[in-house]
């Protein structure tokens, strides 16, 4: 593997802010001195901003509103046999790193073992600006460059709405079809799986300041838009399917078969809150510098971010609430002409070895998808082996939820109707 240069922080901080780009920022959520965190741009990304116009210009760009489905995916001659290598696009700071910051471990080890090379580059920063940078050549059938990505669900289901995904071959994936989690068998988006295979879980919380709160528990989303202790101390997430999740299973409404009715409900209620001042903001996962320092009491939080602060600080709590809590993955796709569908395939499977899924979690701390992964995870580090966080047990994983797929005209009145509150 070729070695890299990166004006990077320190791991441990690298970690910690690479979370915060998958909801709300510009980017993922929330400013550093590295630039917007992962989970800031994945989320926020698909929210906030499509109601802004990016799906109402899909059409204008000459996208179909309604795509044909995975059946009529345009293929190409595949040239993994002749050509030993795969390219693969991904998030910065999601993958496994090297004390130097110079290698990463789980990708040089997989072309030492299969001879492929791996061109791997960072360059998704959020699921937009990436969809904007393939769609020309994913519209026109033609290459794009790459042979494996990693999106959100959302704009995953979107790509395999449109037909520009291709279906992968069980027979090239025997490790992720055996080992993937019970809780991400079978999206909505992609019944058995036929076109994805997650890369990690994002899971949706509560999470407060011991201190801030006064030693005050937080354990319902009621509390956070009602309790008027924690007035003006609240903060939600700017992505759309996480806080109007939250809200709805704290209403008792499952997000993964809601009606226009009941999401109309919860922007209410939210609405509610928002006037009365109890909503600081909205975030990214800039919550995470507020919460820490106790401006923010309580809010709701990625948990990937909440291992790392409750490292640093052990005033960070966090909830799963009785009612249950948000879950959303990044999926790894083969674009329509990929030139190396049957490396990469070799990619995901690799990634679906217990052994180095226990590496890849030990670095990124996100849930890890890979069933059987923790006693791999114990013999690197026990504590992370043992946080639910990032191995969620039985338990945790009953009460996790997804937001059901939206079609296009659906997505667009909804995050329309969302935005009215982060906007105003």
């Amino acid at each position: 593997m070729e070695e890299f240069d990166s004006d990077r922080p320190p791991p441990a901080t690298a970690r910690a802010l690479s979370r915060a780009v998958r909801g709300g920022w510009a980017g993922r959520r929330g400013a550093a001195p590295w630039g917007p965190g992962r989970r800031a741009v994945l989320r926020a990304v698909g929210g906030g901003a499509l109601a802004a116009g990016g799906l109402a210009g899909l059409s204008a760009c000459g996208i179909p509103a309604a795509a044909k489905t995975g059946d009529d995916t345009v293929t190409s001659e595949d040239h993994s046999k002749q050509e030993k290598s795969v390219n693969f696009s991904n998030w910065t700071e999601y993958i496994d790193v090297s004390d130097d910051n110079r290698h990463r471990p789980s990708l040089d080890a997989f072309a030492k073992r299969t001879g492929i090379k791996v061109k791997y580059t960072e360059d998704i920063n959020d699921n937009v600006e990436f969809f904007g940078k393939i769609k020309p050549q994913l519209a026109a059938g033609q290459d794009t460059g790459r042979d494996l990505i990693c999106v959100t669900d959302w704009l995953a289901a979107r790509l395999i709405r449109f037909g520009w995904v291709q279906k992968l071959d069980p027979a090239h994936l025997p490790h992720a079809y055996a080992n993937l989690a019970p809780q991400f068998r079978s999206p909505d988006w992609d019944p058995g799986r036929s076109y994805s295979y997650p890369w990690a879980g994002i899971s949706t919380f509560i999470a407060y300041n011991i201190k801030a709160t006064g030693g005050r528990e937080i354990t319902s989303v009621s509390q956070l838009l009602d309790d008027p202790e924690l007035k003006g101390k609240v903060g939600l997430l700017s992505e759309m399917r996480d806080t109007v999740g939250m809200v709805l299973l704290d209403m008792g409404t499952d997000p993964g078969r809601v009606t226009a009715d009941q999401y109309d409900a919860a922007i209410a209620r939210i609405q509610k809150a928002v006037d009365r001042k109890q909503v600081r903001r909205f975030t990214g996962n800039d919550y995470i510098a507020d919460l820490s320092k106790g401006d923010l009491a309580a809010c709701l939080a990625w948990a990937g971010d909440v291992v790392q602060l409750q490292a640093d600080n052990p005033d960070v709590r966090y909830v799963i609430p009785d009612s249950g809590y948000m879950t959303s993955t990044d999926n790894l796709m083969v674009p329509n002409k990929a030139r190396h569908k049957a490396n990469a395939e070799k990619l995901i499977d690799y990634y679906y070895e217990p052994p180095v899924a226990a590496e890849l979690a030990a670095w990124i701390n996100y849930v890890c998808p890979v069933d059987g992964v923790k006693p791999e995870l114990a013999k690197i580090d026990k504590d992370a082996a043992d946080n639910p966080l990032i191995v969620p047990d039985r338990a945790m994983a009953a009460k996790s939820h997804a937001f059901r797929s939206l079609a296009t005209k659906e997505e667009t009145a909804y995050e329309k109707k969302f935005a009215s509150l982060t906007d105003g």
